[in-house]
């Protein structure tokens, strides 16, 4: 699927995302034109899925991070309520999961207050919602999105 160059230029673009292609370039020793062309056929296969930008979320006023299990009331493997979590701005992970609950979500709040609110507001008012169970983050030792390639 992919060859040795488009796994260095998956790396680089993973540590900056904002390089330009003549660096880029320059770094695999190959033409800009190559690289480009390389880059095009990585986002048309869905590799490369988006350009984005990583916020210190203390610095802007989200310090609290919690992970919630969710149990529903729906089938098996509900998409349908995993799709309606996942329309919440505040939630940005969901994963069904195996096991005793249905899903993992991984949310970011500024507190404690907007996480009661979150939970009795917004998860509240999905109908196939049973239970929850909320933890906590204290500390966040390291948390990325970098894959190893």
């Amino acid at each position: 699927m992919i060859d040795e160059i488009d796994k260095k230029i998956l790396n680089i673009l993973q540590t900056n995302g904002r390089i330009t292609n003549a660096d880029l370039s320059r770094q695999i020793n190959m033409a800009p034109s190559a690289v480009l062309e390389r880059m095009r056929r990585l986002e048309l296969k869905k590799i490369i899925q988006k350009y984005t930008v990583s916020i210190d979320s203390h610095k802007v006023g989200v310090t609290l991070t919690a992970f919630i299990m969710i149990k529903s009331n729906g089938p098996v493997v509900d998409t349908k309520t995993a799709k309606e979590i996942g329309k919440i701005p505040e939630v940005q992970e969901v994963h069904i999961v195996a096991g005793e609950d249905c899903f993992l979500v991984k949310v970011k709040v500024a507190d404690t207050n907007s996480l009661n609110d979150l939970l009795r507001n917004k998860f509240g008012k999905i109908e196939n919602i049973k239970s929850t169970s909320t933890t906590i983050v204290l500390e966040t030792i390291k948390e990325s999105t970098k894959l190893t390639i």
